[in-house]
């Protein structure tokens, strides 16, 4: 049978028919096509952060979704997504366009290869080391394998957990002021009876590992409040620098009571916790307007002497947030001291670093504390 074989009227046509469909057809998604990076994109993408490129997806999810996701999230991480989630309501199309397209570029880079990754190694560990050993080993690498109950206690005021446990024992005390974040558990602390504070950080500096029967007895007196399963297993906490954190957290006053009350219990055990909390050298840390803060409030001349026995890094931290003739004045001044006696150096600092840590209470400036793994 002979097929009709088309003729150019018909081509032509069928071209026709095939250009006004295309001409009516939706435009291609934005994700198709290149997005024009004009200058006011660009700098609109430049002072996006990372937390605000990820509030951008949350937000593209969908609540359902959005929250399945910051169940996962501690406390401070919520906090700092919610916050960036506010702060890019005004966000342009384009640029939520771009951060989407970031992340399907990423998302292609990335392969399977974590996707059960925990519970292969959970098993090879209990197989290789035994139950007991494989936990203590995966509550150090892998999170979420610690008490629940101390992980609720991360979502408490400070108020409720001082109420909580302040008939406890002061080691079981000391177990939970370990794990919450150090201005939480400088909170707590506050509002612990005066006379149980020194106590209770002495325990805390001196903590290393807290043995099963302490987790269980913890477990015991959370179970009221949670739906907790009991702990088997040795978990680290506390230090001497934890214990200088929380110190460090601590208003001026109360520290003053409690390195007072400590130093009574175990005066060598005070003194390493003050060499792991703030010093004159860790001023170098503090921003410039922190550093020109201090120098408002600071007598020169108590300045002078505080920078003369100090490194240079310290006093360049100084000097650099002065006018160059402010700086040859203050250097002149400084040297025409002569020398001065370690003591006087030494008190001279310390009142600085109460000024301070006045000033970081007040919200003025933000300190950071000494030793490593201080941030």
């Amino acid at each position: 049978m002979a097929t009709k074989k088309p003729d150019d009227k018909d081509a032509k046509n069928d071209k026709a028919k095939e250009a006004k469909e295309a001409k009516e057809a939706p435009a291609a998604p934005l994700g198709d096509s290149p997005i024009l990076m004009t200058e006011e994109l660009a700098k609109e993408l430049a002072e996006l952060t990372s937390t605000q490129r990820a509030a951008v997806l949350m937000l593209l999810l969908g609540e359902q979704q959005a929250s399945e996701i910051i169940r996962f999230l501690n406390p401070k991480e919520v906090q700092s997504l919610g916050a960036a989630m506010v702060s890019v309501a005004d966000l342009s199309q384009e640029a939520v366009n771009v951060v989407l397209d970031e992340f399907v570029t990423m998302l292609k880079k990335q392969t399977s290869l974590g996707l059960g990754t925990g519970d292969y190694v959970e098993k090879v560990l209990k197989r290789a080391l035994g139950e007991d050993k494989a936990a203590s080993v995966l509550s150090r690498i892998m999170p979420g394998q610690g008490s629940k109950g101390l992980e609720i206690l991360k979502w408490m005021d400070a108020r409720s957990i001082a109420e909580m446990i302040r008939g406890e024992h002061p080691q079981v005390v000391a177990i939970i002021l370990s794990v919450l974040e150090y201005t939480v558990a400088a909170d707590v602390l506050n509002f612990l009876p005066p006379e149980a504070r020194p106590e209770i950080i002495q325990r805390i500096a001196s903590l290393e590992t807290v043995q099963p029967s302490a987790m269980e007895e913890l477990e015991q007196i959370m179970m009221k409040q949670f739906a907790t399963n009991s702990s088997s297993k040795s978990s680290s906490f506390g230090g001497i620098k934890a214990a200088a954190q929380i110190m460090n957290s601590v208003k001026v006053e109360l520290e003053s009571s409690i390195m007072a009350g400590l130093s009574q219990i175990d005066a060598d055990l005070m003194q390493r916790i003050q060499d792991n909390m703030f010093t004159f050298e860790n001023l170098v840390s503090v921003d410039n307007r922190g550093i020109q803060a201090i120098m408002r409030k600071a007598e020169p001349d108590l300045l002078m002497v505080a920078l003369k026995g100090a490194p240079d890094f310290v006093k360049d931290k100084f000097l650099d947030n002065m006018s160059a003739r402010a700086r040859v004045m203050f250097v002149d001044d400084m040297e025409s001291k002569g020398p001065l006696r370690i003591t006087e150096v030494e008190e001279a600092q310390k009142n600085v670093m109460r000024l301070a840590r006045k000033l970081s209470d007040a919200g003025e400036l933000v300190l950071a504390g000494g030793g490593d793994g201080f941030v």
